[in-house]
């Protein structure tokens, strides 16, 4: 077995796209990053790697590159998982915890999850997704950012 977590944070800005899981969700605020800055697949990314021992997703995809300019996180997790992931090892599962105060994503949380299973090659009723608030609490609770946490297992 090889276990990895990840974390990710992206501030939100007006008039940004905000993608989670690969997931377009409409809202009026977005997330500001290099690529799409979808925090919840870049978590996922770290989860991967660091299960692999292979670094982090800085390291792999820098963010000062013009080739992943805006460039889908899903397509760059496709990537990392033809590039290191050994055919030996399948996904166990796939846990994500999504920390956003707004906009609620209960009715997204399953498009993202077929996504992630879709992009890793597993059944969907390996990925789970939650969604928390931080009650109001810091920059993510006065609706400055949004977080996402990832822990993933690979098995034999």
């Amino acid at each position: 077995m090889r276990i990895g977590q990840g974390v990710d944070f992206h501030q939100l800005a007006l008039g940004e796209k905000l993608i989670l899981g690969g997931c377009v969700i409409p809202w009026e605020f977005g997330l500001v990053g290099h690529s799409d800055a979808d925090v919840v697949t870049h978590a996922v990314m770290d989860a991967l790697l660091g299960a692999l021992g292979a670094g982090d997703i800085g390291e792999v995809f820098p963010d000062d590159d013009p080739a992943y300019k805006d460039i889908s996180s899903l397509k760059l997790l496709r990537e990392l998982k033809k590039e290191f992931w050994p055919a030996d090892l399948k996904l166990g599962n796939l846990d994500v915890t999504i920390i956003a105060e707004k906009p609620r994503l209960k009715k997204y949380k399953a498009n993202m999850q077929e996504n992630l299973a879709c992009t890793l090659s597993a059944k969907n009723d390996r990925v789970n997704i939650k969604a928390t608030t931080t009650e109001g609490m810091g920059f993510l609770g006065e609706e400055k950012g949004i977080a996402a946490m990832a822990i993933l297992l690979l098995v034999k």
